[in-house]
């Protein structure tokens, strides 16, 4: 082989790891990245059905139930608008309450029922996860242009 047919082949093989590199890292990315949706985003079939998304909003008053096993707890999601009801077993959060905000990873079944696999409460009086927040009020401008 010749020099110059031997750079030519170390660069295309350079050139190809380097792509393989890089979808690899793209395809991590994608494989890991949670997305947000409101309850009527939810509603409206804008979540994807079987893969994993945060859902957040307010724990709607009066909604918690416990089950007999002691760690499963079905609760209902609100953003005042609509509402998804939500499954999750395991240890809640200690600022987890009824009227507060929640934000919940996991999945929609076929059922229309959320899955968690983790519930996340806010930390104080004045916190609000950005998205929660902007989902909130986008639901109340709704309802107030629906009812006039």
């Amino acid at each position: 082989m010749k020099p110059r047919h031997k750079k030519l082949a170390i660069i295309a093989s350079g050139v190809t790891a380097l792509g393989l590199a890089v979808a690899l890292v793209l395809n991590a990315f994608e494989s890991n990245m949670v997305f947000f949706f409101s309850p009527s985003q939810v509603a409206a079939n804008e979540a994807p059905v079987g893969k994993s998304f945060r859902i957040g909003g307010l724990v709607e008053e009066g909604s918690i139930r416990r089950q007999s096993d002691g760690v499963t707890v079905k609760f209902i999601v609100t953003d005042t608008a609509k509402v998804i009801p939500v499954v999750y077993t395991g240890i809640l959060p200690d600022l987890f309450k009824e009227g507060k905000g929640v934000v919940a990873q996991g999945k929609l079944a076929a059922d229309g029922v959320f899955r968690a696999d983790e519930v996340l409460a806010k930390h104080d009086e004045n916190y609000m996860p950005p998205e929660a927040a902007g989902a909130l009020e986008q639901a109340r401008i709704q309802k107030t242009v629906m009812t006039k």
